[in-house]
């Protein structure tokens, strides 16, 4: 009788692999993009305590800029090679201010899906908690997955 594995023997464990192989690929994916996110939380940090600083200093919000904010010196105005978010900054009103992080999907930076999968919102608030959100375009919600 010859030692070895059959043909079906073979195939099994080839299947197997490529099931493991499949689960663990979607929660690599997972792990890269919160790590992603956490760039965007870096960076909201500095732009929050720039938000914070223009307040005291004027009392409100309105009329902030995106050079108030560290954006183009503190904090990527753009998608770059070195980069994954796009930053701004939008409904500046008296007492909150709302800055966010567009996800880049050009040059090369996976996955690239076709428009902005999601958006990370930081509600800065003067006088309370401030909040982060994510929206996910495809799936139309609000999802926690994408802020570490």
């Amino acid at each position: 009788m010859k030692k070895g594995f059959t043909l079906l023997e073979l195939i099994i464990v080839i299947v197997i692999l490529g099931i493991l192989a499949t689960l663990g690929y979607t929660q690599y994916t997972k792990i890269v993009e919160r790590s992603r996110g956490a760039e965007a939380v870096a960076n909201f940090s500095k732009m929050r305590k720039n938000a914070i600083n223009y307040y005291l200093e004027n009392n409100t919000f309105v009329g902030i800029a995106s050079a108030d904010l560290g954006i183009g010196s503190d904090v990527p105005s753009g998608c770059a090679s070195s980069n994954y978010f796009n930053y701004g900054f939008q409904g500046a009103g008296a007492t909150q201010v709302t800055i966010y992080a567009v996800r880049c999907t050009a040059s090369g930076k996976t996955p690239n899906w076709t428009g902005n999968r999601y958006v990370i919102e930081h509600f800065v608030n003067s006088n309370s908690a401030d909040t982060i959100g994510c929206w996910d375009y495809v799936l139309s919600q609000w999802v926690g997955w994408c802020v570490p």
